[in-house]
C-alpha cells in the first residue's frame, strides 16, 4: 500500500512539481492549491503524511492546515515547507513535525520525508500500548499471479549439426613471408 500524502501550496509550478517527484518515488498524492481547501480534504480524508506551506492565501494559511491535521484523528506526520525559515522553536509551536526549506535537492527531500515518516512511527508505537511500529507500517499484500505458459519447445537451429555437416574443403596452406 502506498503511503498518501497530502500536499498544500499556493504556488501551482511547487505544488506540481512535489506531486510528480513524490509519486515517481512510490507515494500517493493528492494536492491543495489553497489552506481553506487544504484544511477541508485534512477533515474528509486519511493521510500519512501532511505537507503544507506556510504563507498562501494568509499569512496563518499553513499554521491552520497544521492546527487541523494535529486535531485529526489519524495523526499524520506534519511538515512546513516554506522558503523563509523559522526558529526551531516556531515551527514546532505551530505543531509541525518537521521544516523543508525550499528550493531543495529532490534526494535531500526524499532523504528528510522518509525520515520523518519513520520518526513518526516509531512515536506513534510508543503512545500505542501493545502495538509495534511493524504494525503501523502500511503493509504492501503481494498478488499472486500465475500464468499457464505453453510447454517448452525445441528450438530449430538452421545450421546443421556436427555430424550432418559436409567437410570443408581443404585449402592450401599460406605462410606469411617475412620481408628481410
Amino acid at each position: 500500500m502506498k503511503r498518501r500524502v497530502l500536499l498544500v501550496d499556493d504556488e501551482v509550478a511547487v505544488l506540481l512539481t512535489l506531486k510528480a517527484v513524490l509519486e515517481i518515488n512510490g507515494f500517493d498524492v493528492e494536492t491543495a492549491a489553497s489552506g481553506r481547501e487544504g484544511r477541508l480534504k485534512v477533515r474528509s480524508h486519511e493521510y500519512d503524511m501532511i505537507i503544507t506551506d506556510l504563507r498562501m492565501e494568509s499569512d496563518q494559511a499553513g499554521a491552520e492546515v497544521i492546527s487541523a491535521a494535529r486535531s485529526a484523528a489519524y495523526q499524520p506526520a506534519i511538515a512546513l515547507i516554506t522558503a523563509f525559515p523559522l526558529a526551531d522553536e516556531d515551527w514546532q509551536e505551530m505543531g509541525a513535525d518537521h521544516m523543508l526549506v525550499k528550493p531543495m535537492h529532490t534526494r535531500r527531500l526524499l532523504e528528510q520525508i522518509d525520515q520523518l515518516l519513520e520518526s513518526h512511527t516509531r512515536r506513534l508505537a510508543r503512545k500505542a500500548p501493545g502495538s509495534s511500529p511493524a504494525a503501523l507500517q502500511p503493509k504492501l499484500v503481494a498478488k499472486q499471479v500465475t500464468k499457464k505458459l505453453p510447454p517448452k519447445k525445441p528450438l530449430k537451429s538452421t545450421k546443421p549439426v556436427a555430424a550432418e555437416r559436409k567437410p570443408r574443403a581443404s585449402r592450401p596452406a599460406t605462410r606469411l613471408r617475412s620481408k628481410a
